[in-house]
């Protein structure tokens, strides 16, 4: 019976043990103050005038990268090897313009597709939530629903690739 009292008194004791409040005093910690630095007076005057004409401006950028890009795409879309939804799940290394990172694909359901995502990623990637099978082709979504990016199988462990913004794009196992 003294056993089990002493036992209580134990433990509540050991408890109690951990509640005790430690003071730390701040002042020790506290960085000094910064002195004030002279500030340089301010000048102003009027800007030239403008010429009114658009010449000043450089040329807006053509889609001209996309258009090879598209062809591309269009040449791996012929040479495409079947893709089924199952072979899909799993863990991917993925090459996108130079830099790797990882990206895991599963079978839940997650509005059209299905629940994938990405870790150590950059750009468009990083915003990746699903991805679906269409024909041949593997497409890439945002938590959006809007595709950032698109795969063919080129290989038996291998698809190839681009994002939205016409990065090349390659998964491989």
């Amino acid at each position: 019976m003294q056993l089990r009292y002493a036992a209580t008194a134990a433990a509540i004791g050991l408890s109690l043990a951990g509640c005790q409040r430690t003071a730390y005093n701040n002042d020790d910690y506290s960085a000094p103050p910064l002195q004030a630095q002279p500030v340089p007076s301010v000048q102003s005057s009027q800007l030239p005038p403008t010429t009114g004409g658009a010449s000043q401006f450089p040329a807006a950028p053509t889609n001209a990268p996309n258009a090879g890009n598209q062809q591309q795409q269009q040449a791996m879309a012929a040479s495409a090897q079947d893709v089924t939804k199952e072979s899909m799940v799993g863990s991917w290394k993925v090459s996108n313009g130079g830099a790797s990172c990882d990206m895991f694909l599963t079978l839940t359901n997650l509005g059209s597709g299905s629940r994938g995502g990405t870790r150590g990623c950059a750009g468009e990637l990083t915003t990746m939530g699903s991805w679906e099978v269409s024909g041949k082709q593997v497409i890439l979504k945002n938590r959006d629903g809007s595709q950032i990016g698109s795969l063919y199988k080129t290989a038996a462990s291998r698809f190839d690739g681009s994002t939205a913004s016409g990065q090349p794009l390659s998964l491989s196992r």
